[in-house]
């Protein structure tokens, strides 16, 4: 039997942990492929025009390989308010208001900590979402906040307290699945891009991974804990230097001189999973 090409192989290990998931969310793989071909569309019509002539839907065919009515099909969907990978992506609300708790001098403490704040009033909990949560009852930011652990109520005074400087949801709930589709697209993003660097003439980003194979089990809880509190600690570090400069944060106004707004960061995640016995993961393709 013939061995796939190596971007097969990589495609096989991205796609199973997909699979499970859409199937534990009740995505049926006729769904799936519609939303690839949109994908594969959009690419073809966006991201390999030559700069000096609109795309057609029969160049997309060609390079998709889908027929012509399937591209004009997919086309109209997206236009029809499909949110692209062009779109601006906007930060979940909850990450937001927390973010500007964090930055926002209105909203700490003269040693740079974040105030202890009441629900109600000026500089309160309610102001803090006005401001970074736009029309959000405040109410129900808290209730997130406070099922997630992000933030306690301080038992003498009633006070909202920040116990984490970042969230992150739980579960396959809306918001989860929408930082999902951000860093994974994040990562592949980067891989591509420093895939073609070379040729392209461009720099290539960062991007680096520590993996062992061969760890025993009585290592791991140890370890979890270690990795987190480390990576934690670097995202603060990160945070406390990249924060002010958000113009959200900063309140530096856009300006055609400025240039547009960029969306950055970095990302770390944890992976665990019992080693294979094939140690260069192949796929059974």
């Amino acid at each position: 039997m013939k061995k796939s090409n190596p971007l097969h192989q990589a495609l096989f290990r991205i796609l199973r942990p997909l699979a499970r998931l859409l199937l534990r969310n009740g995505i049926p793989y006729g769904e799936f492929s519609e939303l690839v071909k949109r994908a594969y569309v959009e690419a073809a019509l966006e991201d390999f025009a030559d700069g000096r002539r609109k795309p057609t839907d029969s160049r997309a065919a060609v390079m998709t390989g889908l027929t012509r009515k399937e591209v004009k099909k997919q086309r109209e969907v997206l236009a029809g308010g499909h949110t692209g990978t062009r779109a601006p992506v906007h930060a979940n609300r909850a990450s937001r208001v927390v973010s500007g708790w964090v930055h926002d001098a209105a909203f700490r403490t003269s040693e740079g900590e974040p105030s202890m704040l009441t629900f109600d009033g000026p500089l309160s909990f309610s102001e803090l979402v006005k401001r970074y949560s736009g029309d959000m009852p405040p109410r129900a930011v808290l209730d997130e906040l406070l099922r997630v652990g992000v933030v306690s109520v301080d038992q003498e005074s009633g006070g909202l307290v920040l116990k984490q400087r970042a969230y992150v949801p739980a579960g396959d709930s809306e918001e989860m699945l929408q930082i999902f589709g951000e860093d994974v697209s994040d990562l592949i993003a980067t891989i591509d891009h420093n895939l073609v660097s070379d040729e392209s003439g461009q720099p290539p980003l960062f991007q680096r991974t520590l993996t062992y194979n061969n760890i025993p089990p009585e290592v791991m809880e140890r370890w979890r804990r270690h990795a987190a509190a480390q990576s934690q600690a670097l995202l603060e570090q990160l945070d406390k230097w990249l924060g002010p400069h958000d113009r959200d944060i900063s309140g530096q106004q856009a300006s055609s001189e400025a240039g547009e707004s960029i969306r950055t960061g970095v990302s770390i995640f944890f992976f665990e999973e019992p080693a294979r016995k094939d140690s260069k993961g192949e796929s059974p393709l």
